[in-house]
């Protein structure tokens, strides 16, 4: 039996009518002139890919050290002097405080409105020199209702509140904040802090961040950082947060500590108005409006600072369909600003050559597109393809010592959370099919490029109300609970991981048993929170 070749015992089952041995019989044709070739070929490109990317995090991690072996906080790289309230100042004029535009967009945010309405109102800063604008897309009339009769009873307390509403929602939340800049009382504001529905900035946000742009002229946004209040929710805000902590604590910190360039969050910041203006105002042509705005006024010679040591309270996402539709909207509106940026960027005169390559290969090409693309390819489809086809050999430095090595710089951002490592490993390879998917999405402008959804909040009150319910079994559509594409990769790990265990040497059989299960606990939707229906 030993000496039997597989293409002849392929053909001999297949002269059966064996379904089986036919299937191995082309298989070993094809084998050696095409999927070998195929294979290494990809292979060769993912460790390409990993190594890009492999630098990318080693670089950004000794400039987030050297920053702080140096002390080099943002009030040492630029001027900054704290301002003076009117108690310590009884003579200071109106004039020394730049006027203040607050915008908080919203769509039918029943959970939270009163949250974020109240934080803005809430903002410590002369009353005369503060605008807060809310501006609501709702669809539903009752929280329309609510949402203006919150603005009232702050009104009434002396707060100078707008409440705008328009047609339509032409251009979603780009589109609101355009029309909220075009009101004839924000012609005399200066500044303009933008907050989410989610987002409650502590009250001395305006004492702590305004400075900067008061006494450095080429400053054009103050980007402050996010605090997650739902983060201990369940295991998947808790990887959630190990993602956004490294974005913030690392990504950020380093495009504004070298003064190259990072992507304003959409939330949490304070943007000087001319610059804004300068750079072409809010457009809704990508599902990623705040990136574009931060990629058009860099690209104009503006500065940005990011305080990472001022946090905004914010929420999470905690069920798995509104992250998926968040992540879908991150990945996806990257990559097509890309895609019609990258001309723009190439023949800018304005920057140094230094800040474009920074802008096209660190920030867009290797975060947002090769990240993506690497973590989903290399370690979901072309690692247990290997499995399948042992003339094809990956080096150990790239199937476990750049890894490895990434990983753990990945986890500095969220030290509590080093022990669920594993956890995130598996969930981050999960969610990169989605964000793979995504990103050629964008790229390619297919037909769900420009798709909008806004996510979903749960706030304290529904909170309180599952918890009402918590006896209650949730109960879901299956069509909502079950993912296709996740199921069948699945499969398709697991069946490698069979095949390991059975002809393999590499002993990736435990690995792919791991990611097999986390792609299937995805798959049948037992991630994240559930909501019980009224």
């Amino acid at each position: 039996m030993a000496g039997v070749a597989l293409p002849e015992w392929g053909m001999v089952a297949g002269s059966r009518g064996d379904a089986a041995g036919q299937f191995t019989g082309v298989w070993h044709q094809v084998k050696a002139p095409v999927v070998v070739p195929l294979l290494r070929l990809s292979v060769a490109l993912c460790l390409a890919m990993s190594v890009t990317l492999f630098a990318e995090k080693v670089y950004m991690a000794a400039v987030v050290l050297a920053v702080r072996l140096l002390g080099r906080r943002p009030e040492r790289r630029y001027r900054w002097e704290p301002m003076r309230t009117r108690d310590d100042d009884l003579e200071a004029s109106n004039a020394a405080y730049p006027m203040v535009l607050v915008q908080i967009p919203m769509y039918n945010e029943r959970e939270v409105y009163q949250l974020s309405i109240g934080a803005a109102c809430g903002l410590s800063w002369p009353s005369d020199r503060i605008i807060v604008q809310v501006l609501d897309d709702s669809t539903d009339s009752v929280i329309k209702e609510l949402v203006q009769l919150e603005c009232q009873r702050w009104a009434s307390k002396g707060v100078n509140v707008k409440y705008e509403v328009r047609d339509s929602r032409r251009g979603y939340k780009a589109g609101a904040l355009r029309e909220g800049m075009k009101r004839a009382y924000v012609r005399g504001c200066d500044l303009v802090a933008i907050f989410d529905a989610d987002f409650q900035p502590e009250p001395d946000f305006l004492w702590r961040t305004v400075p900067f742009l008061l006494h450095n002229p080429d400053v054009a946004l103050v980007q402050a950082r996010w605090k997650f209040v739902n983060a201990d929710e369940c295991l998947m805000t808790r990887m959630q947060e190990m993602s956004l902590d490294y974005h913030f604590t690392v990504e950020q910190e380093v495009g504004s500590s070298t003064y190259a360039f990072f992507g304003f969050n959409g939330t949490a910041g304070v943007w000087r108005i001319s610059a804004l203006n300068e750079a072409g105002g809010w457009k809704d042509r990508t599902t990623v409006e705040d990136m574009d705005l931060a990629v058009r006024a860099s690209l104009k010679g503006w500065k940005f600072v990011f305080l990472g040591d001022l946090m905004v309270k914010n929420e999470l996402p905690s069920t798995l369909k509104a992250y998926r539709y968040q992540q879908h909207r991150w990945s996806c509106g990257p990559a097509n600003l890309f895609r019609k940026m990258l001309m723009e960027i190439v023949r800018n005169k304005k920057v140094t050559l230094w800040k474009k390559i920074h802008v096209i290969y660190n920030f867009f090409l290797v975060r947002k597109i090769i990240a993506h693309i690497v973590t989903f390819v290399f370690y979901c489809i072309v690692i247990p393809a290997t499995v399948l086809v042992p003339e094809v050999e990956i080096p150990r430095w790239g199937s476990v010592y750049i890894p490895t090595i990434i990983t753990l710089l990945n986890a500095v951002g969220t030290p509590r959370s080093v022990h669920l490592i594993v956890f995130w490993i598996l969930f981050e390879n999960v969610m990169s099919l989605h964000r793979t998917k995504a990103t050629f999405i964008g790229l390619l402008e297919a037909g769900r490029v420009n798709e909008w959804v806004v996510t979903e909040k749960l706030g304290d009150a529904l909170k309180m109300k599952m918890a009402g319910k918590a006896s209650k079994k949730p109960r879901m559509k299956i069509g909502d609970r079950l993912h296709v594409l996740e199921l069948g990769v699945a499969a398709y790990l697991f069946s490698c991981g069979c095949y390991d265990i059975s002809f393999g040497k590499n002993h990736y059989f435990i690995f792919l048993f791991l990611q097999s299960i986390a792609f299937f606990v995805v798959g049948v939707g037992y991630v994240g929170t559930f909501l019980p229906h009224s």
